[in-house]
């Protein structure tokens, strides 16, 4: 586990990058995380992430690609504009959430 300042806050990172504690994600943070993965968001970003953090509450883990596709109703294609190259993790990512199992 690292600790890395980010908007202004000290956040708790695991190894592979995803933040340890989904509680002290912020919209700032979103912003932060996208813009270091490439991806400028746009409503489009925010509603697939709103939708994350949503499930994520509901479930107790990040969602992968087939449940945001299909309980968020978000196209699959639509999820690789969004966030190219394995959008799973990197919506998770953006989200503050940890990896989505199912992801390597």
């Amino acid at each position: 586990m690292s600790t890395r300042e980010i908007a202004g806050k000290t956040v708790d990172f695991d190894e592979e990058g995803f933040m340890s504690n989904p509680a002290e994600w912020d919209k700032d943070i979103a912003v932060e995380l996208a813009k270091e993965i490439g991806i400028e968001l746009n409503g489009d970003h925010w509603k697939v992430i709103e939708f994350s953090r949503s499930d994520f509450e509901e479930k107790g883990e990040a969602p992968g690609l087939r449940r945001i596709t299909k309980a968020g109703g978000v196209p699959t294609k639509v999820l690789y504009k969004l966030f190219p190259k394995g959008p799973a993790k990197k919506i998770a990512l953006v989200s503050g959430l940890g990896k989505p199992h199912g992801c390597i």
